[in-house]
């Protein structure tokens, strides 16, 4: 049986310079874009290492390449009544957590075709109206202030 999902997660914004964002379709649900998403595999993974080990697995980039930055901004939400018997009994909401990743430039992905079907590398507006989530879509519009915040 497999285990039940720990209701803490990552959300990581994987951009470029150019702050053309990257979003994957998700397999159980054609048309819903994201970020890469991902829980905590137990309660005391470092989140910087839960961000870097999904970004590997959902796209095949590796941390070593690119920058990691912690946000600093945390979501929790409703779990979709749908993914709920994924998590324990009786756990309705998620709390995430947002990372940013920039890349150097549009990099191959590759994905998991049990997760996902699809990506694309969009200017930062068009993948806010693009995602699904609200919460996703949010974090990609914080993309320019945290890039003028850091001076890019």
């Amino acid at each position: 049986m497999k285990a039940f999902k720990i209701p803490e997660s990552v959300l990581v914004v994987i951009y470029t310079p150019a702050r053309e964002v990257l979003l994957i379709e998700r397999a159980d649900n054609p048309g819903f874009w994201q970020s890469v998403t991902g829980s905590r595999e137990t309660p005391d993974e470092p989140l910087a290492q839960t961000a870097l080990r999904e970004v590997f697995e959902e796209t095949g980039i590796a941390g070593k390449f690119n920058v990691l930055a912690d946000w600093a901004v945390s979501n929790t939400y409703e779990i979709y009544p749908a993914w709920r018997g994924r998590y324990p009994p009786g756990v309705t909401h998620n709390t995430e957590h947002v990372f940013g990743l920039c890349v150097p430039s549009r990099m191959p992905i590759i994905l998991d075709p049990r997760e996902h079907t699809a990506f694309e590398w969009l200017p930062w507006l068009e993948a806010a109206d693009r995602c699904f989530s609200p919460s996703n879509a949010e974090a990609v519009l914080m993309l320019s202030r945290i890039l003028l915040q850091r001076g890019d």
